[in-house]
């Protein structure tokens, strides 16, 4: 009988600290399953009787990473009150301050830039992750009171995604204000 694996074990938390940290900072492709379980001080045999395959400790990470950001995200905008347009305009605030001392960008980009249009189980992490930050950008929108949120929140998301791209593969930090005059222009 085939083992299910189940990563909420202490073990298994270890594990995907220790494989979120390498797969964030140096790349997917360029972590081996050997690495992780060297850090992790474990064997290559407590990973995959945990997660299966590299792949599912890949989309095990880009899980984690989804809920935290939505975590996050969900407690800024309780703290961070706003009314209007600028309910929407407030991500930008929310996602300097997410990747705050962070030179690598989305996780999502990144890890998707790697393992691509495939069927490789983190790429079926990443599609559904930015369907909910879209469909953030939407409800925002309708609270916002715009006309047509549907319009408007997904041209607001596009500016958003252009903007993770310009602040981390551009290096232009530039591009928060930009997206904020861009996505004042689309409240309108």
């Amino acid at each position: 009988m085939k083992r299910i694996p189940n990563p909420d074990t202490p073990t298994g938390r270890r594990i995907l600290d220790v494989a979120s940290a390498l797969f964030y900072e140096r790349g997917i492709r360029a972590v081996g399953v050997d690495l992780i379980a060297l850090k992790a001080e474990t064997t290559k045999k407590t990973i995959y009787d945990r997660f299966g395959s590299k792949d599912g400790l890949v989309a095990a990470y880009l899980s984690r990473r989804g809920d935290l950001w939505h975590t996050f995200i969900a407690d800024w905008l309780t703290s961070h009150p706003a009314e209007g347009p600028e309910r929407v305009l407030t991500m930008i605030d929310a996602e300097r301050s997410w990747r705050a001392g962070s030179l690598r960008g989305c996780s999502y980009i990144n890890a998707y830039a790697e393992i691509g249009n495939t069927d490789h189980p983190g790429a079926e992490v990443v599609r559904t992750g930015k369907t909910q930050a879209r469909d953030l950008f939407v409800r925002l929108a309708a609270e916002a009171g715009v006309g047509d949120p549907e319009v408007v929140g997904t041209a607001c998301h596009l500016v958003y995604e252009g903007m993770l791209v310009s602040v981390s593969a551009g290096g232009r930090q530039a591009a928060y204000d930009e997206a904020r005059d861009a996505m004042r222009t689309l409240l309108r």
